[in-house]
């Protein structure tokens, strides 16, 4: 027995290395999986948390700080909702998502927000910092001061709308408390982050939150998506007269990450009796930051293996490890939680089924330029706006009509296609006349005849030409290059 003890010790310090080396392997991947978090809104009481703490870019989840700190200026008397914002050259070029609208365009901040907070726009992101910090950099400032006062020591902001820049990181943790701060100090304004869909002219967009409208009870937050930080959402919903706040950062796709937020709620909800069961997780602003730099998940997200250039309003379908039907992945170990309550409560419909449903009809709500209207003066408005989304569409086609007599005249486009057509139809004009008439009644004709050299000897000059039956081929390509900008869409 004495001999063998030393054969013990060495055997489990052997185990025991061998877990330390395994778990310095698989560090680094916790660092780049998705975060998760689940908190009950009132209490702060963290229901699930997977890498909660780790840092994390934010991408357009930054814009849940920009509405606090303008509504939190509305609310104490320093502008209204009614004051009149200016679009400023540094709005106008911010990338898309964005309304578009040119320098010096006018509006409220109260459609400011609703364009922001519905629609993503990066442009109306930067008019509202500007017009309530002054500038971008200034806005900054009282972005990050209030992350301090609220508790927010993972986070720190460059700009508004959370485009890539280098500084702009926040956690799921950090996200949590920050959601709970505007239930908390902003119940008043809470319908700007739960509106179902805008209407701009006669233009609809729904929000990116696919769980508005899908999953019952969801009311609020705020989606985000660029390369680095894969696909963000911080998502609400009232069960009950019970809150909980969601939060997915890094998912594959803005179904899967609706999906995600869906399955952690409705863990949650089910959960709302057997708590017991479960051990203690604090409250989120207790959970331990960790040091660390963000993972950078530009290459999962935008490169080449993706058969579509990635987008914050993606509809693509779940495609991580069978994300669709199986919900361990998603959430680790809360499938056996949801199996054991599955008899207690009525079942709910899948949630990869549920975010794949068209959502629930809901009048979308007028968002216009110009100052505050109502009545008759906002359907003029609404109007106005219309007028002028329908300018620049004749615009794009007179450019491509200018083109096509430069490129290709139309009589050049019949030579071009058949040569022998085009000779023949003055055969079919003239009857009487085969080459007599040809050539003296029809000059034309003698130009067909000799364009036949013309079009042997420059063959490839026609497709190139913008010819209607030669352009046409050649338009999905080009429709493939702008697409491609909205990798860092946030």
């Amino acid at each position: 027995m004495h001999a063998l003890r030393p054969l013990l010790r060495k055997s489990l310090f052997n185990l025991f290395a061998a877990a330390l080396a395994s778990a310095a392997l698989l560090a680094p991947r916790a660092a780049s999986a998705e975060a998760l978090l689940l908190i009950e809104a009132d209490s702060g009481k963290v229901l699930q948390a997977e890498n909660a703490t780790i840092p994390w870019y934010p991408a357009s989840v930054t814009k849940i700080m920009t509405a606090y700190v303008t509504l939190k200026a509305v609310k104490d008397g320093r502008l209204t909702l009614d004051t009149l914002l200016t679009v400023s050259p540094t709005a106008a070029s911010q990338s898309p998502s964005k309304m578009g609208f040119r320098p010096g365009t006018q509006l409220t901040v109260d459609n400011a927000l609703k364009m922001m907070m519905v629609k993503s726009a990066n442009d109306m992101a930067v008019v509202l910092a500007e017009g309530v910090g002054g500038s971008i950099d200034g806005f900054s400032v009282m972005m990050n001061d209030t992350a301090r006062r609220l508790g927010m020591t993972q986070t720190s902001y460059v700009n508004p709308n959370g485009l890539p820049a280098d500084g702009q990181i926040t956690s799921a943790r950090d996200l949590g408390i920050l959601a709970r701060s505007f239930l908390r100090d902003l119940p008043e304004y809470e319908y700007f982050v739960h509106i179902p869909a805008i209407r701009f002219g006669k233009r609809v967009t729904g929000n990116f939150n696919k769980l508005i409208g899908r999953y019952p009870g969801a009311d609020g937050f705020k989606t985000g998506f660029i390369c680095a930080s894969g696909y963000n959402l911080v998502a609400s919903a009232t069960r009950n007269g019970r809150r909980l706040i969601a939060v997915v950062l890094g998912a594959n796709s803005g179904t899967a990450r609706a999906v995600k937020a869906a399955q952690l709620l409705e863990r949650g909800f089910s959960q709302d009796n057997l708590t017991w069961l479960r051990p203690s997780l604090g409250t989120v602003d207790r959970l331990v930051p960790v040091d660390a730099s963000p993972p950078n998940l530009r290459e999962d997200m935008c490169g080449g293996h993706r058969k579509r250039p990635a987008s914050d309003d993606d509809d693509a379908l779940i495609a991580t490890n069978g994300g669709t039907s199986g919900s361990a992945s998603a959430t680790g170990g809360e499938a056996q939680v949801t199996f054991f309550t599955a008899g207690l409560q009525p079942p709910l419909m899948k949630a990869s089924e549920l975010m794949a449903t068209a959502p629930a009809a809901a009048e979308p709500v007028l968002v216009y330029t110009g100052p505050t209207r109502t009545g008759t003066a906002l359907i003029a408005a609404v109007a106005a706006d219309a007028d002028q989304q329908a300018t620049p569409k004749p615009r794009g086609k007179k450019s491509r009509v200018a083109r096509k007599p430069d490129a290709a005249d139309k009589p050049k486009d019949i030579k071009a296609t058949d040569a022998k057509t085009a000779a023949a139809k003055p055969d079919a004009a003239k009857p009487g006349a085969k080459s007599d008439t040809k050539s003296a009644a029809k000059p034309v004709g003698t130009k067909h005849a000799a364009a036949k050299h013309d079009a042997a000897a420059k063959p490839a000059e026609k497709p190139a030409s913008s010819g209607d039956q030669a352009a046409k081929p050649a338009k999905p390509k080009a429709a493939t290059k702008p697409a491609a900008k909205p990798a860092n869409n946030s």
